[in-house]
């Protein structure tokens, strides 16, 4: 799996069968002779896993990569997707206009295992084949917003547990075209934290982030003093805030006060001042769960109403400018748009599920603030963000896709719409 990328460094990931160690050997597709190669012995909580950084490389260029193992008979070619590929960043505050890109994004990825799920004639997850779908638009990076793993009750109870429903789940062949091409992010929700609908309390949190950081290559995790997923990270012209909804979220269904909160005080400021601190042309904001929906009888930021009121007044307040939102968890699509006072209108784009079982949003069919034909139900689906335009004309096309990768909606945001 490809992990995050700068313009001079990229993180790679791999899994062994056994431990060991491994040769990457790298080139620039535009020179076939500038091969580069890093030896590395494998870690982890089992020893099997390689994570690497490869840096010293070349801003915006694109790299073709090869992998062999050293046994009793010496080094062997490994097998992985043919193209296997991974891209630096532009050096792109040296370019005018700066570069176009494109992010897809997804959640609820359920990957069926028949002997604990049961029921074969009838399995949870399929529609497998999107992620191939996913591969074919070509991102430059792909969003997991969350419930990319999904522990079973055979797994939350322990350490153990955790740990062999993610080796499960990475294992899945499918999925290896996609994070062998693309650079890969990751936020969690509650299945792969946990329990459903698990909060602060789930007393194997600790263990649930280790594996999770173990498993996946973003450039940071939580800050020194509070632990969690969540980040930042750039792309170009475009920040992006990965959100941690469950280390320190108090119980949905406690009463909501002045004190209830889903992201915990430390998260809270630092979401707060990375965003006033930002120079971005878009502030991306990225959650399992829906931030805007009003609606409260599942899982959102509408159990946190203090919380969510008090971060949009901290954007007002601040004028912090080109904000939009990235959720999933709620197996249908959609997009959701707001008009808070004084404020330039805030979009929230749901995109669930992946492969899990789509559901219908009976209860939100006649919603307020969704986009006029937005909605999609009971069908698997992804999303994409295309940026593109001149500095002085910056815009950003949501567009979700079906599992087939045919579109059905789009919707352009330009970046002046996202000011006071």
């Amino acid at each position: 799996m490809n992990g995050y990328a700068t313009q001079t460094d990229v993180a790679l990931w791999l899994r062994l069968d056994r431990p060991g160690r491994v040769k990457i050997e790298y080139w620039k597709v535009s020179d076939p002779t500038s091969t580069q190669e890093r030896e590395v012995r494998s870690g982890g909580l089992d020893n099997q896993t390689v994570q690497v950084i490869l840096d010293g490389l070349e801003p915006g260029q694109e790299y073709h990569y090869r992998l062999s193992s050293h046994g009793r008979e010496g080094w062997r070619r490994l097998s992985v997707t043919n193209g296997a590929r991974f891209r630096t960043q532009q050096n792109w505050q040296r370019i005018s206009p700066p570069p176009d890109f494109r992010v897809a994004f997804g959640s609820c990825a359920y990957i069926n295992d028949p002997p604990i799920d049961g029921h074969p004639e009838k399995p949870y997850g399929g529609g497998f084949h999107i992620f191939d779908a996913i591969a074919d638009k070509a991102p430059d990076l792909m969003l997991w917003l969350g419930d990319a793993v999904y522990l079973r009750s055979a797994d939350w109870g322990s350490p153990a547990g955790i740990y062999r429903r993610y080796r499960h789940a990475r294992a899945f062949p499918q999925l290896r075209r996609l994070l062998s091409t693309t650079q890969n992010y990751a936020i969690w929700d509650d299945h792969d934290y946990g329990p459903n609908d698990s909060d602060r309390s789930y007393v194997h949190k600790g263990s649930a982030l280790r594996t999770f950081k173990e498993f996946w290559g973003n450039p940071s995790y939580g800050l020194p003093d509070t632990p969690g997923v969540f980040g930042q990270f750039s792309w170009g012209d475009v920040d992006f805030f990965l959100l941690d909804g469950r280390y320190h979220r108090h119980p949905s269904n406690a009463v909501d006060s002045e004190v209830k909160s889903q992201l915990g005080v430390a998260q809270f400021q630092w979401l707060i001042d990375a965003l006033t601190s930002s120079k971005a042309s878009f502030k991306v904001v990225v959650g399992g769960g829906q931030f805007l929906s009003p609606f409260d009888h599942y899982e959102g930021y509408a159990q946190f109403g203090h919380e969510r009121d008090e971060l949009l007044g901290e954007l007002t307040q601040r004028k912090i400018e080109g904000v939009f939102f990235l959720s999933g968890d709620r197996h249908h699509a959609e997009l959701v748009k707001i008009q808070p006072d004084n404020m330039y209108a805030l979009f929230d784009f749901t995109s669930s599920p992946l492969t899990s079982r789509g559901a219908g949003a009976d209860r939100e069919l006649n919603s307020p603030v969704r986009v006029e034909g937005t909605l999609i139900r009971k069908k698997r689906n992804f999303g994409v963000l295309e940026f593109f335009g001149p500095p002085q004309n910056r815009q950003v096309a949501l567009i979700a896709y079906d599992d087939s990768g045919k579109e059905l909606w789009r919707h352009v945001l330009r970046a002046q719409e996202l000011k006071f």
